[in-house]
């Protein structure tokens, strides 16, 4: 882990575009759009749970925010390419 993660601020459920961009380092061009867009929720709930900094719980999760930061990955990807 380097310096800039360890000293990076809490993420929680509605920063929406943090966490697509944590999502798209992770998995970088592994997922286009049309495989983000099929990506079932309770994966993506799970790999939001796994992400560094991530300080929400999975209790917190809603079917609006899922939706929000696979837009928001989408549009990370988009500026990616």
């Amino acid at each position: 882990m380097n310096n800039e993660k360890k000293f990076a601020l809490p993420i929680h459920w509605n920063d929406h575009e943090d966490i697509a961009i944590e999502l798209y380092e992770k998995f970088g061009d592994d997922f286009d759009e049309s495989k983000i867009y099929r990506i079932r929720f309770t994966d993506l709930l799970e790999w939001i749970l796994t992400l560094p900094n991530f300080a929400g719980t999975r209790e917190q999760s809603n079917e609006g925010h899922l939706e929000q930061i696979q837009s928001a990955w989408v549009y990370e990807w988009r500026d990616n390419q």
